[in-house]
């Protein structure tokens, strides 16, 4: 993927209801630097209240899609004044409060992946709703191999894959093709290169064309519901549900699938 004609660490293009945001530091494999997170909290933070985009499609520019945290800031801060404890936590920090807003998002956030994917890279990978790769995309939590363990990254991806794999994957720090991705779920599909723009804005386009209002209370009822036993789930899903038909975009739905037309929603 050719890099954005801008000096932006982070480009957003809005295309239509569609989000498009590209990491753009392809010297540094898109890593997440603290310049990076802070640009991905500012939009994700414009994007929560605005209710004009539908779905949001993150990607990388240059070879990779990311490579994870920029080993020359972690180096810096390991070797500042206090030893590094207090500005490496603060990094871990912020770079899990950018995870958690990925799923706090109303709209779905689909990764666009290219090249490779590796420790907090996969880690962004794995958090996003929806994950769509090039055949030839390489994914890793490879830390292990210079003494560092991928325990952050380890959270997200034990949470969508099965765990003794997760964790061959953090012992071995060996990577995985994208066709095994897809097998182990850490992505949805597996395509081309050639097509992996045009997969991507596919599927982002179909889901821009449902109900804005579904979707943003499908999400949110996802990720609560996930967390909880089953019968607490059925209760609160339940409640989702009479939320969901009760609204007027909702009624119109059904009339249009009764009367075989296109609804005419508002949202």
């Amino acid at each position: 993927m050719d890099g954005a004609a801008t000096t932006e660490i982070l480009v957003r293009e809005d295309i239509g209801p569609i989000t498009r945001l590209t990491l753009n530091s392809p010297g540094s494999l898109n890593a997440l630097s603290d310049q990076m997170l802070a640009e991905l909290k500012a939009v994700f933070s414009a994007l929560m209240t605005d209710a004009g985009q539908r779905v949001v499609i993150l990607r990388g520019a240059g070879k990779a899609f990311c490579a994870g945290h920029d080993l020359k800031e972690l180096r810096a801060k390991r070797d500042g004044p206090d030893k590094g404890a207090r500005a490496i936590r603060d990094l871990f920090v912020r770079c899990a409060e950018v995870m958690l807003m990925i799923q706090q998002l109303p709209q779905p956030v689909i990764a666009e992946v290219h090249g490779i994917a590796t420790a907090a890279g996969c880690q962004l990978v794995a958090t996003c709703d929806l994950a769509v790769a090039a055949d030839d995309t390489r994914f890793g939590v490879n830390g292990v191999n210079i003494g560092l363990f991928c325990s952050t990254p380890m959270v997200a991806l034990s949470r969508v894959m099965p765990r003794k794999h997760v964790f061959e994957m953090l012992t071995t720090g060996r990577f995985i093709f994208a066709n095994r991705a897809v097998e182990l779920g850490l992505i949805n599909k597996s395509v081309h290169g050639d097509v992996l723009e045009r997969e991507v804005m596919d599927l982002a386009e179909t889901i821009a064309g449902k109900l804005g209002s579904a979707v943003r209370i499908g999400k949110r009822a996802f990720y609560e519901q996930i967390q909880q036993p089953v019968a607490e789930a059925y209760a609160f899903t339940g409640a989702v549900m009479v939320e969901n038909m009760l609204e007027d975009d909702t009624a119109e739905g059904i009339a249009a699938f009764l009367d075989k037309r296109d609804p005419d929603w508002r949202q």
